[in-house]
């Protein structure tokens, strides 16, 4: 269903996916924002995260950067005014997300955030400006929060990786008076990826650790490695807490570029050879809602 949202930061379209069937409970949201050269109809079909939307039963909504704001349409996550609270393409993304919670009755304690590439780093900007409304996000092929403030360390960050661009300024998580919550977060990149580095996945599991160093026990680390029948290997380092929940999950292909690990192979930006990021993105979301322990 295509549709628009307008407040003081601007205008974007959206696409919502709504799951067939009567629903006789609130269901859950999953916000998906797309990368640079992509749409919202591009990202969908290069995801598929509209097949256990269907399965499962969850509204899937594909923010769309427009051309007038970025003629490759890249969100602004590198820009000052786009990675703070109440302003820019944050305050069009939450203010667009709180309106499809209000139309369609949507589980407002089961809403999620994930994107790819601009759309990944777009999705740590709101982890970490929203985590009243969001509550988990999926990092894919992303970069941290604050480690950029203009084109000039966007490219830095993203081709030599954060070394290059995370201290040109002050990139700190604001402070824990304005995070009531520790988001928790999947991290999937690829370790060929020459468009956004290696290095800047872990440097988001780093900066989203530091988040999470005040839960009442050290998270302890779990790691397994596996592979798709005739795709690539990949190693998965889980962070648990005392309860044995995951907070942080961190995904690395080997042989992966940049693009969507086990997305549709007819459709640019995708690892088709990868394991399934949206089916692993979703497993995890599933394990985490707003007002749990």
């Amino acid at each position: 269903m295509p549709g628009s949202f307008t407040n003081e930061g601007g205008t974007r379209a959206y696409r919502l996916y709504i799951p067939g069937g009567k629903h006789a409970q609130a269901l859950p949201l999953v916000v998906m924002l797309h990368g640079c050269g992509q749409d919202s109809d591009g990202f969908a079909a290069a995801t598929r995260m509209n097949v256990p939307a269907e399965r499962e039963k969850f509204f899937v909504l594909y923010p769309e950067q427009a051309a007038q704001a970025n003629p490759s349409r890249c969100w602004h996550w590198y820009k000052g005014e786009d990675q703070v609270r109440g302003r820019g393409e944050p305050s069009i993304i939450a203010g667009m997300t709180r309106e499809i919670l209000s139309m369609h009755g949507i589980d407002a304690a089961r809403v999620y955030v994930a994107g790819h590439s601009a759309g990944a780093a777009m999705a740590m900007v709101m982890g970490v400006n929203y985590p009243d409304l969001f509550a988990a996000i999926g990092v894919h092929s992303g970069l941290p929060y604050g480690v950029a403030h203009d084109l000039a360390s966007a490219f830095a960050a993203m081709q030599q990786g954060p070394g290059a661009g995370l201290f040109q300024r002050e990139s700190v998580i604001p402070p824990v008076l304005n995070m009531p919550r520790a988001v928790p977060a999947i991290v999937f990149h690829g370790d060929r990826d020459t468009t956004v580095h290696p290095g800047n996945g872990d440097q988001v599991l780093a900066q989203w650790a530091a988040v999470h160093s005040g839960e009442p026990r050290p998270l302890q680390l779990t790691t397994n490695r596996s592979r798709v029948p005739m795709g690539y290997a990949y190693t998965r380092a889980a962070y648990h807490d005392a309860s044995g929940q995951a907070l942080l999950e961190q995904w690395m292909v080997h042989g992966a570029g940049h693009g969507w690990s086990g997305g549709n192979p007819e459709v640019w930006y995708t690892e088709p050879r990868g394991p399934d990021a949206s089916e692993e993105m979703v497993r995890f979301f599933r394990q985490h809602a707003q007002g749990e322990p």
